[in-house]
C-alpha cells in the first residue's frame, strides 16, 4: 500500500495492468478441445490413460485433439460423458459444471464412506479399485 499512496504513476500502471489482465482473461474463449484437456487434468489422467478409457486406439490421436490438430466428434463427447461423467453441455459450450451432479454426488458418497474405514480397509478398497480399472484396460499411474 505504501507504493500506491506515495507513487501515483505506479498506482496508474498497476490499475492499467489489472484492467488489461481482467479484460484479456474474460475475453479468452476456450474451445471444446481445451475443455476436454481441462477435464482430463481434473481427472488426474495421462493422455494415454484418458484415451484408452474412451476406447481410442492411438494416444497420439487424442494428443492431436488437445493440440487442435484433430477435432472432437460427437462419439468422443458421448464417451467422455458416459465414462468420466463430464457434463456434455459444459464440454460443448463451457457453461455449467464440469462434471454431472450425479457423478459428483456418487463421489461425495464414496468419499464419506471411504473416510469411515480404518487404514487397513482403505488400502484394500484402493487395491480393489485398481483391479477393476485393470479389468477395463485403463492404466493407473
Amino acid at each position: 500500500m505504501f507504493l500506491l499512496k506515495k507513487n501515483p504513476l505506479f498506482y496508474r500502471v498497476f490499475l492499467l495492468g489489472f484492467f488489461i489482465f481482467f479484460y484479456y482473461y474474460r475475453a479468452v474463449d476456450y474451445s471444446i478441445n481445451d475443455r476436454l484437456k481441462e477435464a482430463r487434468i481434473a481427472l488426474n489422467l495421462s493422455q494415454k490413460a484418458f484415451s484408452k478409457g474412451i476406447f481410442l486406439k492411438s494416444g497420439g490421436y487424442y494428443g492431436d485433439i488437445e493440440t487442435h490438430r484433430n477435432e472432437v466428434n460427437e462419439r468422443i463427447i458421448e464417451l467422455v460423458s458416459s465414462i468420466y461423467g463430464v457434463n456434455k453441455v459444459w464440454l460443448r459450450t463451457g457453461k455449467g459444471q464440469m462434471f454431472d451432479k450425479k457423478i459428483d454426488s456418487q463421489l461425495e458418497e464414496m468419499t464419506v464412506l471411504f473416510n469411515q474405514l480404518n487404514t487397513h480397509f482403505k488400502g484394500y478398497v484402493l487395491a480393489q479399485i485398481k483391479q477393476l480399472i485393470k479389468l477395463q484396460n485403463i492404466k493407473v499411474e
